[in-house]
């Protein structure tokens, strides 16, 4: 506690002598220049504001359309030509079946072989 309210008073000393030593004339170039660098960060926001705004959009609108129409033609492929499984050995081997079964906790029978079906 006394530890905190010393370093809080010795913060407090120390930016005290930092602004006893200022001059106005540092103190208005700084400000001036200050002043410069929001104006000009001022004006590159608002281009990349637009730009995001008006091409970032458009274009993330226009890539999601393009992938869900390439996603429905791909299914459409799928229905028509199911894919075939190869039972390699060393697909679905287990040293023991899970307490719920011989599937794992995250089979999904569309796109996963079966380990009951090797049996």
């Amino acid at each position: 506690m006394a530890s905190r309210i010393l370093n809080s008073q010795l913060t407090n000393s120390i930016k005290r002598a930092g602004v006893r030593f200022e001059t106005t004339a540092a103190k208005s170039s700084f400000q001036a220049e200050r002043d410069a660098v929001k104006h000009h960060a001022a004006d590159s926001a608002t281009t990349w504001k637009k730009i995001s705004i008006y091409v970032v959009v458009p274009a993330l609108i226009a890539t999601g359309v393009n992938t869900y129409n390439l996603y429905e033609e791909h299914q459409e492929h799928q229905k028509h030509h199911p894919k075939e499984w190869v039972k390699y050995p060393y697909i679905n081997f287990r040293a023991r079946d899970y307490f719920w079964g011989k599937e794992s906790f995250f089979f999904n029978p569309k796109v996963n072989l079966s380990a009951v079906d090797d049996e």
